[in-house]
């Protein structure tokens, strides 16, 4: 009977601690469960970025010279040969195209007879008015006989400097039959064929000059004073990643009457082989002292009495309030001009309830 007692006394002994154990781990894992499935309150965060105050503005563009000029022959004529294709480089003196030279080597010639021929009368001329000089001084010859000698030599002098003109003339006219380039370019354009009649100082050959290079767009009339002010950079199409300076040379003094636009021309004087005529470039028009500044949702800002405010997130879900300098508050946004780093998250909704000492986890969406 005591025996069993002692039994008993002993069962629940043991029945008492095994609860204790197992009450003990149960609430040990509890724990670490809910340190689990709490990782911290779900938030929104916006991402800060400044950019210029005043919205940048582009264009599209196309490159071209700034001298393109349409060369032509400086007499008239038959084409007989175009030496030069669209696309080719020319140098300076490089011949382009030629005409017919049969008619003008005759009127050289013919310029050369002439010049012989006023050669002769001037000799005779010459001698006749020594003569009469001559027999003046002894008295033999009236002064009209020297007077009618002196205009004959006069005459004769007068032609042949007219038919020296000639000859220097119909050999410039000959040297005018080849049509030579005058400076450094590329052909852009070819406006004859061999076998066409041309007149003199007709557009025969385009040459586009190979140094100074600008981009040609419209710009509305409400940012001329931008396009005159601001700063203007260029970027190719072909490639956007490399950026040109761009200076404004030239603005048409009349807007077009279909698009009410100006055309604008703007030089690159650092273009580069890269930058080829014709290309497709976008202009960008920016003010020059534009303040810089982040626009963020006005949600996120807090402020209770105190200074406009922000909650910064950082890696760890640690969460700090930061101060701001508010520059303009719009509809839906806060204007940030100084306070937090680019880059920088801050929370987006729920500022006013939020805890600065409780771990935050960013998320996407609050929606579950």
């Amino acid at each position: 009977m005591f025996a069993r007692s002692i039994f008993s006394s002993y069962y629940r002994l043991l029945t008492g601690a095994t609860l204790a154990f197992a009450v003990f781990a149960l609430t040990g894992c509890n724990e670490r469960a809910a340190e689990k499935a709490d990782p911290g309150r779900p938030v929104l965060v916006a991402t800060v970025h400044y950019e210029a105050e005043t919205p940048e503005r582009s264009f599209v563009g196309t490159v071209k010279p700034r001298i393109e000029a349409d060369m032509g022959f400086r007499v008239a004529g038959k084409v007989a040969k175009r030496l030069v294709e669209v696309g080719q480089t020319v140098d300076v003196d490089q011949p382009l195209a030629t005409l017919d030279e049969i008619d003008l080597k005759l009127q050289a010639e013919q310029a050369e007879a002439e010049f012989r021929a006023a050669t002769g009368v001037l000799a005779q001329a010459a001698a006749a008015e020594q003569r009469a000089k001559d027999l003046k001084a002894k008295g033999w010859t009236t002064d009209a006989q020297l007077d009618s000698a002196k205009a004959a030599g006069d005459e004769a002098r007068a032609r042949l400097n007219r038919a020296e003109r000639s000859v220097e003339l119909t050999k410039n006219s000959l040297s005018y039959a080849t049509l030579v380039a005058d400076t450094r370019g590329v052909v852009t354009a070819t406006m004859i064929e061999p076998g066409q009649v041309v007149a003199a100082g007709q557009a025969s050959i385009r040459v586009a000059r190979l140094g100074e290079k600008e981009a040609v767009v419209a710009i509305p009339e409400t940012l001329l004073a931008r396009a005159r002010s601001g700063v203007a950079t260029v970027t190719l199409w072909s490639d956007a990643k490399k950026t040109y300076a761009a200076k404004l040379r030239e603005v048409a003094p009349q807007a077009d009457p279909a698009t009410r636009t100006y055309l604008a021309k703007f030089s690159l004087p650092d273009a580069d082989e890269a930058v080829s005529l014709g290309m497709t470039a976008t202009l960008t028009l920016a003010d020059k002292a534009s303040e810089r500044v982040a626009k963020l949702p006005l949600s996120a800002l807090y402020s209770q009495g105190g200074d406009p405010s922000l909650y910064i997130v950082d890696d760890k879900g640690e969460v700090a309030l930061k101060p701001v300098k508010v520059k303009a508050y719009e509809s839906n946004n806060v204007v940030i001009s100084d306070g937090v780093d680019e880059g920088a998250k801050v929370v987006a909704l729920g500022v006013q309830k939020l805890d600065p000492t409780q771990k935050v986890r960013v998320v996407s969406s609050l929606s579950f």
